[in-house]
């Protein structure tokens, strides 16, 4: 029986050559790729349903609001009033801090207010301008119901 040497073993059973390393690169890569593709669907998914969460917090503190001052904050007093004492008129007899601090929206900007509300059924509207940051663009997420095919 023939036995080989270690030292002249055949280096083709043990070592990738360049051709497999390049397949097996490129396979992860386009892996990768599908993934990221697919993964912004969910993160778009995400960050509307913050915005959501944060609209309703807003609008649970914005109750409460009205329910001790008799009146919803006005559109000069803005979203403000629910984390500090309002300054501008009229002031409510009767004020408490109805959130420790405001939400801002996933792109890191804050919510519009405004009252009385145009697009909302509520006597307000609450809303992130959206990943544009420019309001009155259809990417605008408020506490109104979107329009079909938008």
């Amino acid at each position: 029986m023939k036995t080989q040497h270690p030292k002249f073993r055949s280096r083709t059973a043990a070592a990738f050559t360049l051709i497999e390393l390049v397949l097996v690169l490129s396979i992860i890569a386009i892996l990768v790729a599908a993934v990221a593709l697919n993964s912004s669907g969910f993160l778009g998914a995400a960050q509307d349903t913050t915005v959501a969460g944060d609209l309703q917090k807003i609008n649970t503190a914005l109750i409460a609001y009205q329910a001790s001052s008799g009146r919803p904050p006005t559109t000069e007093q803005g979203l403000e009033s629910l984390v500090s004492k309002p300054s501008k008129p009229p002031v409510p007899d009767k004020w408490y801090p109805y959130m420790d601090e405001l939400p801002k929206d996933p792109w890191k900007q804050v919510y519009h207010y405004r009252t009385p509300g145009t697009k909302s059924k509520k006597q307000y509207d609450i809303w992130s301008a959206g990943p544009d940051g420019i309001e009155g663009t259809p990417d605008d997420i408020g506490n109104w119901k979107k329009e079909e095919g938008k």
